[in-house]
């Protein structure tokens, strides 16, 4: 997945790099077939992207040079899933940082919503 997202990390600003990683990542689950949306608003703010499966819902924050750590923080202080906790879809919530150093996916952390 690294390879596909590392010419998106070109010199661009933030704003412009989160935009392309977030629409290249719409379009691979896209084509998967799953229901995808990108920035999906809730009260406390915006979710990065929302990955609905039959059986699952991934509620995904996206930062670049910081950690996955910070945005699982994002994620549980914004209450990003509370929106699908009642959902009868197992729900995971997946931070993951970027490196804009090696323009690839420093690190990423997968967590059942609970």
């Amino acid at each position: 997945m690294g390879k596909v997202l590392s010419p998106c990390a070109s010199r661009e600003s933030w704003s412009a790099r989160a935009c392309n990683l977030e629409n290249v990542l719409f379009i691979v689950f896209k084509l998967v077939g799953f229901y995808t949306e990108t920035e999906y608003r809730t009260s406390e703010g915006r979710v990065d992207l929302v990955v609905k499966a039959a059986d699952y819902i991934y509620v995904m924050e996206f930062k670049l040079n910081d950690t996955a750590e910070e945005a699982l923080q994002q994620i549980d202080d914004k209450r990003y899933a509370l929106p699908f906790a009642t959902a009868s879809r197992k729900l995971f919530k997946i931070r993951v940082n970027f490196s804009a150093k090696t323009r690839n996916i420093e690190k990423w952390i997968v967590i059942p919503a609970k």
